[in-house]
């Protein structure tokens, strides 16, 4: 494997915490044992860059794979060792259990079919995970032939047991010293490297995707869905990643065993670990009907109770699943919660606790190439760095930074903080480093489409206090307000709900007579204005259709000579205005779109978006007259087709719209304007 820079640099800088991903996938398919105990053992052995080292590395963990793992097939032969020796080392998953007849703990070893290992009750205390899902651990295994004689007697008991992670706690600082030494888009690679994941192939979203899968290994109480294809890994990195993750697949979902046992008051997983994944959600199900109102509470506070007390925790919760279906379809059809169980796929409550919904569909199916063959942290370290930031949180760094718009209800707030901290803390993980205003930027954008995304769902489903989803933010008091849209629900050639950007306004040439003497039927256009420092203005498309070179004169001189009504005390002539034509039909001229282009300038000035779903038509003379439409009929119904949700026209159409069907008229919010100001004022919703 050739060394890249970034390889180099995290040698120089994590020395001793990185292992060659490449070398994970061999032996992890070869021996049963999950990814982070082969890890575990190539970090002690084979943490560093200089080939004879990790030669003989590989030889000392080859050996003890061989020599302490149990292939199915193979448990006599294990267990004959222990008897010959009187005690061998495994490496094994360790359950307990409490033996009430003979008040005693019996530990379970599933490699070698034992369920009743003697254990002393000191290493139960010490590692209570062992009673709820257990862990991996090297084990010294003893066996007893003179309790073997006894009636009923078990011979099998455990020694000694080293739990497989990693002992060190001044990790993070280590960790957070090295970041400093890398750009974020460094960071980001290494970090998706870290996980087995090659990032050089992957689009910009494919990487938000995949960092968005950590942030429950960072936050506490952080509770995210994903569904989408097969194939694309979800589960991989809660079950080989972090031995502080539980996998649960498909099947019932005790209460006793997610929460506490009533029986004997032992606390359940999402006590023991910090984050709790459900795989394969659909199939899931509680053996109680209580079952999902306690979920359901405990994802809102982190809290539950059982019996008197109350009891907190902290796990994540991570509900993955499938998707049958394309998302297109499945948005047809019904809403993107389908494939949850029948008892949570239509409760908006229980959906308003979800902080974030994972675009599934965004992450590739894994492939060879997919794979890195790149150095990574070593997965004990990463967890546990991982862990240790669950006490931290970032969403200090940015009050007084970002504002939220007024759409995001508490619980919405609440939730795209805890996206934006979990983003920020896997960028940098010292507290003390200031995220960048692009990367504070980046992590509330996608804290906001995550949420959005249950909101869009939770509104399918009808219900009436979720109907505002248009989540917008502005960076620092004087920003410009943006919206962030779920990609998903848009089209490029269709008009969302959503405001555009200031300087951004849909509109419908009329058509007529195209300047090359051919009859131009109506179109649905987009103009795109941005202004700066400077004066005058210029149209970005080459050529530039001479009809839209007219409109956009009509609509300067306009805003020089109205300025006061329009755009108060700012100055037009004191800035250039660049100015584009998008067309998504046919009509390519762009023929009298002059009120369009004057409300688009006037809405850049004013760093004001439109409203959304709005579609703006009509010309203006130089005189700032308003011309009549000879069409008006044809337009609205090419709003409707189009998805507008309103249309601003010239009050002259009203009498000419007699001809409209009753059912075009009910699809859309006609409203008409007197002049250029009273236009303006409507675009904006004043």
């Amino acid at each position: 494997m050739e060394l890249d820079d970034l390889d180099r640099k995290a040698a120089e800088l994590l020395d001793g915490y990185l292992v060659r991903k490449d070398l994970v996938r061999t032996f992890a398919r070869q021996f049963p044992v999950p990814t982070y105990v082969v890890e575990f053992l190539l970090g002690r052995y084979c943490a560093s860059t200089d080939p004879e080292e990790i030669e003989e590395g590989l030889e000392v963990v080859q050996r003890q794979l061989k020599s302490r793992t149990i292939k199915a097939g193979e448990e006599e032969l294990f267990k004959a060792r222990a008897r010959e020796k009187g005690e061998i080392k495994i490496i094994d998953l360790i359950q307990a259990r409490l033996d009430t007849k003979n008040d005693t703990y019996m530990a379970s070893l599933p490699s070698l079919r034992l369920n009743d290992v003697r254990i002393p009750d000191d290493l139960v205390s010490e590692h209570e995970r062992m009673l709820t899902g257990g862990f991996y651990a090297e084990l010294t295994l003893e066996y007893d032939a003179s309790i073997a004689q006894e009636q009923g007697g078990r011979p099998f008991g455990i020694r000694a047991l080293r739990e497989i992670q990693l002992s060190k706690r001044d990790v993070l600082d280590e960790l957070a010293q090295a970041r400093q030494h890398f750009t974020t888009e460094e960071w980001k690679a290494f970090l998706l490297r870290s996980t087995g994941i090659e990032p050089a192939g992957l689009t910009e979203r494919q990487k938000d995707a995949m960092l968005l899968r950590m942030v429950p290994f960072v936050e506490r109480n952080y509770n995210v869905v994903e569904l989408g294809p097969r194939g694309t890994g979800k589960s991989h990195l809660f079950q080989q990643v972090s031995p502080y993750a539980h996998l649960i697949s498909g099947g019932k979902a005790t209460v006793a065993k997610m929460f506490v046992n009533n029986a004997n008051g032992q606390r359940g997983l999402v006590c023991q670990y910090d984050v709790v994944c459900f795989d394969e959600v659909s199939g899931i199900s509680f053996d109680n009907k209580d079952g999902v109102n306690i979920m359901k509470g405990y994802m809102e506070s982190g809290e539950f109770s059982r019996g008197k007390e109350s009891i907190r925790a902290d796990g994540s919760i991570v509900l993955v699943g499938n998707f049958d279906v394309d998302v297109e379809y499945q948005q047809r059809i019904g809403h993107l919660f389908g494939p949850l169980p029948e008892e949570m796929r239509h409760d908006t409550a229980f959906m308003d606790r979800i902080h974030a919904f994972l675009p599934g569909w965004d992450v590739p199916k894994v492939s060879k190439e997919l794979l890195t063959d790149h150095f990574g942290l070593v997965s004990d370290f990463l967890s546990e760095c991982w862990s240790q930031l669950r006490s931290q949180s970032r969403v200090s760094q940015w009050q007084g930074r970002v504002f939220f718009g007024g759409a995001l209800s508490g619980r919405d707030t609440n939730a795209v903080n805890k996206t934006a901290s979990g983003l920020l803390k896997l960028l940098y993980p010292g507290d003390d480093l200031t995220p960048s205003d692009d990367d504070l930027e980046w992590a509330v954008h996608i804290g906001m489409e995550a949420r959005r995304r249950v909101k869009e769902q939770q509104k399918r489903i009808g219900a009436a206090e979720f109907r505002n989803t248009h989540f917008s933010y502005t960076m620092g008091e004087d920003g410009v307000e943006k919206f962030v849209a779920t990609p998903e629900l848009q089209s490029d050639n269709s008009i969302g709900n959503d405001p555009l950007e200031p300087g951004q306004v849909w509109t419908i040439s009329p058509g007529g007579q195209a300047s090359n003497g051919q009859e131009e039927h109506p179109g649905l256009f987009r103009i795109e204005v941005n202004e700066g420092p400077g004066s005058g203005v210029k149209i970005l498309n080459k050529p530039v259709p001479p009809a839209f070179r007219e409109s956009i004169g009509y609509a300067e001189q306009n805003l020089y000579t109205r300025a006061g009504q329009l755009v108060g005390d700012k100055d037009p002539r004191q800035h250039e205005f660049t100015i584009q034509l998008r067309a998504f039909d046919a009509a390519k001229s762009g023929t009298k779109l002059g009120v369009a282009a004057l409300i688009a300038m006037s809405s850049s000035l004013l760093k004001r978006s439109l409203r959304g779903g709005l579609i703006v038509v009509g010309e203006i003379n130089l005189g700032g007259s308003i011309e009549p439409i000879h069409n008006p009929v044809t337009m609205v119904e090419i709003a409707v087709e189009k998805g507008a949700t309103a249309i601003l026209m010239p009050v002259t159409c009203r009498k000419l719209l007699f001809d409209l069907s009753d059912e075009m008229a009910t699809k859309v919010d006609i409203q008409f304007y007197l002049d250029a100001r009273d236009a303006l004022l409507k675009a904006l919703g004043e």
